[in-house]
């Protein structure tokens, strides 16, 4: 009598990810009170500013990893949405409610005039038209002497939130940020999952190919770069909030090449590449940076690693760990391990 083997069950390995995923999230609900125990409440700053930076590169990957669209000029929307929220709270404007929906319109607007030019080219040219863009917002703000010029604009609050749940303080600050990003990248994962989201993964494959078939790939690239200006403004709305101070620097192109550094070492085209590739980069910036002025040398090696090794940046390990648990562990053939 023949029995049939036994079916091997990986339920508890497809869980890790969802347990790890519930593990980081109450990490970051339970940092506050860590980091006070600790006696480290300067690092709760450090988070924050880590966290926005995430926003930031996770609307780049919009464009970037989703859409292959290489942007030098997205940290211009940054740059607007803080200068908006700084103008509105210097002028005695405090209510978030009102400010950051004006300033994630108002980056939408730029957003749409912007890509209206620049989606009608291609390759090397339309990363030079962004560029250009960016640069012209640059020296722009450094022009504007009401609004500090080259000395940049200092604020002496924050954003009130209306509730009890407050910017004011630094941990309300911390929780506020938070909830932000876990919407956006919730925002995100909506998109990408829909009809629209396929369409774009196709476009970036083909987008000839999907004009052919009767859909409007213009219109298509547009929304997705209108899209990604405005999570840009509101990362923006909330980098002044942390700092209390915008300078016209956030604008230049040098910064969209800092969020696209995180998007590579984080992952392009993942959800959350860019929040992991802004906690690296920035981690790594704080503790090299206690050692030497030239943090960015050593982080230029290890970026060149990452790409060598990683081409998928800090994702590859998460995507290496789903075949393992789809397929029950790792195959050794020819001498390789593979999945």
């Amino acid at each position: 009598m023949s029995s049939n083997p036994p079916q091997t069950s990986h339920t508890p390995m497809k869980l890790i990810p969802r347990i790890g995923l519930s593990l980081t999230l109450l990490l970051a609900l339970a940092m506050p009170y860590l980091l006070d125990k600790l006696g480290l409440d300067y690092y709760l700053g450090t988070l924050t500013k880590m966290m926005i930076y995430g926003i930031a590169a996770c609307s780049l990957n919009l464009i970037l990893g989703y859409g292959g669209l290489v942007s030098f000029g997205h940290a211009a929307y940054v740059g607007i949405g803080a200068y908006a929220v700084g103008i509105l709270i210097s002028q005695g404007y405090q209510n978030a409610w009102i400010d950051i929906p004006l300033a994630v319109l108002l980056c939408a607007g730029f957003a749409l005039m912007i890509g209206f030019i620049c989606l009608r080219t291609r390759g090397v040219y339309f990363i030079m038209i962004t560029l250009a863009f960016a640069q012209m917002l640059y020296y722009l703000s450094n022009s504007i002497k009401a609004f500090g010029g080259d000395e940049g604009l200092s604020i002496k609050s924050r954003l009130d939130f209306g509730i009890q749940l407050s910017s004011k303080s630094d941990v309300h600050l911390y929780f506020v940020v938070l909830i932000f990003l876990l919407l956006s990248l919730y925002f995100i994962h909506r998109i990408m999952n829909s009809k629209f989201g396929q369409v774009i993964k196709a476009i970036k494959d083909d987008d000839v190919r999907v004009d052919s078939i009767g859909i409007h790939a213009f219109d298509y690239k547009l929304t997705i770069f209108v899209i990604a200006g405005a999570l840009g403004g509101l990362a923006g709305a909330l980098m002044v909030n942390q700092q209390k101070y915008v300078s016209p620097n956030l604008l230049h192109w040098t910064q969209s090449g800092i969020l696209m550094v995180m998007v590579i070492l984080g992952g392009v085209g993942t959800l959350s590449g860019g929040l992991w590739g802004a906690l690296l980069l920035l981690t790594l910036e704080s503790v090299i940076s206690e050692y030497t002025l030239h943090w960015q040398f050593y982080v230029g090696w290890i970026l060149l690693a990452v790409i060598l090794m990683a081409p998928k940046g800090l994702s590859s390990f998460s995507a290496l760990w789903r075949r393992v648990s789809k397929g029950g562990g790792l195959k050794r053939q020819a001498g390789v391990i593979k999945p």
